[in-house]
Parts: C-alpha cells; structure tokens; sequence
C-alpha cells in the first residue's frame, strides 16, 4: 500500500501538548516533545487501525536514509513501528529506556 501524507494538527494523548504539523518535509506521527504517538494507522496515513493504543517511545535509532528514526511500541497491542525523527523532536530530553 501506498504512503498517505497527513498533515494534521492533533494534541498529544499523554502529555497533552498541542501539536502542530510541519511545514516542510515529511508528516508528523508523534509528539516533539515526549516523541510519543498513536496507533491509528496500519500502513503510514490510512487510518485503518482498530487499536488506538498509546505507541510509547522505545528507542532511537540512526538510519543511513533517514537519519534519526524513534522506536514506538502500542501499549495496547504490541504492536512495533519506527517512525522518522522530525527535525523539531526533543530527543534528547525524552526519557527512552536506551
């Protein structure tokens, strides 16, 4: 399946930060500020997800392509993504068991 772009504005689950998208570039799927996100999604932007569990943020990883890439775990299901970091995301301050 294709990837569907999704700007959307939307306010964090679980720190309640009101997140705005980005204005250039790729689409936001998390929170700059806690880098958590939601699980909405079973391919990138189809919003086909029954789930809707909190995605908490795992891990961060460097990707030779992408750069900075965040691990998300579904509290709910389980569920593994990883979602490219945006260039606005406070990684340093997030607390990641790494």
């Amino acid at each position: 399946m294709a990837f569907i772009p999704r700007q959307e504005p939307f306010e964090c689950e679980n720190c309640g930060f009101d997140v705005t998208p980005l204005e250039h570039g790729s689409c936001r799927s998390h929170c700059p500020k806690c880098l958590y996100s939601k699980h909405v999604d079973n391919d990138p932007g189809d919003r086909l997800s029954d789930c809707h569990g909190l995605m908490k943020p795992e891990g961060i990883d460097q990707d030779s392509k992408k750069g900075f890439v965040v691990m998300h775990k579904c509290e709910k299901c389980g569920v593994a993504k990883r979602n490219k970091a945006a260039p606005d995301d406070e990684l340093s301050s997030a607390e990641l068991p790494l």
